[in-house]
This record gives structure tokens, C-alpha cells and sequence, in this order.
């Protein structure tokens, strides 16, 4: 009898590989749901077939490599997505001044105008700015990117980083600002509008007009960009651009309603 017992647990556990007899489960120095349990302890209480299987199921698992995640259009395309933003940004800060602080309808905007914010936000805040803040800065300020990852009580004694962070504010605002920003907004402005074709005509005109509103156009700035600089510079690196461009809407909406309309040719003459 004993015999034929032993004969059938052989029997079956070769056939079935993952059976394990009552005996086995039985055994006080065994136990399936211990965390101690080992791989190497199981080809004592399964036959090997079911011990390599077990093996080669685990090895599988533990050596398949993560599912790679794809990376969104920004963090994967960050300049593009500067001058998608940026253009959008500007053309709608345009819009919302017409319509709501001039009180237009749709049929009165005026898309010739919003065209010169198009434009000025394509190629001059997402494409130039994006080289003046990020390819440039980085060079002119060497410290910007580690100073940018400290925390906020550890800025405060990074001494070079808080120079850096100052020289920066300094730059934007008496350099960048006044200096190449203006002057460029002004020129496309006299790009879109003007009558002539010729460049020199359009830097030296709308220079001209610059030069005209220059105290009052700097003063606005710098007590918007001056104080926003101070915050912006020493903010993480992946949040400076959305920081500044969130500040720009209300400024480019400014800049709208001061600036944006057409100059009648009285009033130029006027000026001259």
C-alpha cells in the first residue's frame, strides 16, 4: 500500500508540474507565504521542470525593461513650443484689448494691427527671446543653471548666484528692454503699417516714433519688469519662460492700448 502511494504522487507530480503533494504543503520548515523563502529552496519541494519554469518566469520579469514613456510635444520640442505660445499669447493679449477696453465688435477689430503682435511675438519673444534668456544667459551668467536648482534659503547664501540673478535684472531691464526690445517692436510696427518697402525705412521711422515716447515707454517698464525680474530670475529654470510670459499678456496688453493702434499721419506731423 505504501508503495502504491508513493508510486501515484511520482506519477502525478511528473505529469502536472506545478502539483504539489499535501505532504510537502504540510512540512512545518516550509512556508509559501514567507518572505524568506529562496529559489534555490525549491527544487527540494517541486520537481525541476516546475523549478526552471518558476526560474525563468522570475528572471523574465525582474530583467523586462520599463515601458518607455513618451516625452510631450514641450519638454520634447521646448523652442517650438516657446514660439507657439508666445505667438498665441501675444495675438490674443491684442484682441482682448479691442474688444473689451475699446469696446470693439468683431467687425471693427483691427487685424492689420493684431498682425504686427503676430508677428512681433513669432520672431521676437519666441524666437529672439528664447536665445537672449536661455542660449545667451547661459553664458553671460555661468552660475544660472545650478543657482537656478537650489532651494530658496539656499539662493540667499549662494553669493555668485544672487550677483548673477542681479546682473540679469540689470540687463533686462536697461539693456534688453530699452535697447532691443522697443526699438524692434517698433520697427515691425512700422513694418506693418507703413507705406514703404524699404528696411532702412522702417528702423529709422519707427526708431524715430520710439524715441518720441521713450520716457514714458521706459518708465512703464521698468516698474512692471523691474519688480517681475527680481522674482522671475531666481525661480527654477522649466518655470522662468511661463512666469514671464504670464506677465507679458497684461504688459503686451498694455502695450496694445498704448501703442498699438495706427499713428494718424496728423499727429506725426505734428511730432516732427
Amino acid at each position: 500500500m505504501l508503495r502504491t502511494t508513493s508510486l501515484f504522487r511520482s506519477i502525478t507530480t511528473r505529469n502536472h508540474p506545478t502539483f504539489i503533494s499535501s505532504a510537502t504543503l504540510k512540512c512545518p520548515k516550509v512556508s509559501l507565504a514567507s518572505s524568506s523563502l529562496r529559489l534555490s529552496s525549491f527544487p527540494s519541494l517541486l520537481p525541476s521542470s516546475s523549478s526552471n519554469y518558476l526560474k525563468q518566469t522570475v528572471r523574465t520579469l525582474t530583467s523586462s525593461a520599463p515601458p518607455q514613456v513618451k516625452e510631450s510635444f514641450a519638454k520634447a520640442n521646448p523652442f517650438a513650443f516657446q514660439i507657439i505660445v508666445a505667438t498665441l499669447k501675444t495675438s490674443a493679449a491684442d484682441l482682448l484689448t479691442q474688444v473689451v477696453a475699446e469696446k470693439k465688435s468683431f467687425d471693427q477689430i483691427d487685424w492689420k494691427r493684431n498682425g504686427v503682435f503676430v508677428v512681433f511675438g513669432t520672431f521676437y519673444l519666441g524666437a529672439f527671446q528664447w536665445f537672449i534668456m536661455v542660449t545667451k544667459y547661459r553664458v553671460w551668467f555661468p552660475t544660472m543653471d545650478a543657482f537656478a536648482k537650489l532651494s530658496f534659503a539656499e539662493k540667499l547664501k549662494h553669493k555668485a548666484g544672487m550677483i548673477d540673478a542681479g546682473k540679469m535684472v540689470l540687463f533686462d531691464v536697461f539693456v534688453h528692454m530699452p535697447l532691443m526690445y522697443f526699438p524692434a517692436y517698433y520697427t515691425i510696427k512700422e513694418f506693418v503699417f507703413g507705406d514703404s518697402w524699404s528696411p532702412v525705412d522702417w528702423v529709422t521711422t519707427g526708431v524715430g516714433k520710439y524715441i518720441g515716447n521713450f520716457t514714458e515707454d521706459f518708465t512703464a517698464m521698468a516698474r512692471l519688469w523691474g519688480p517681475s525680474d527680481c522674482i522671475q530670475f531666481v525661480l527654477p529654470l522649466h518655470i522662468r519662460m511661463p512666469f514671464r510670459h504670464c506677465v507679458s499678456f497684461f504688459w503686451t496688453a498694455y502695450v496694445s492700448f498704448t501703442r498699438g493702434a495706427e499713428q494718424p499721419k496728423e499727429v506725426e506731423a505734428d511730432a516732427k
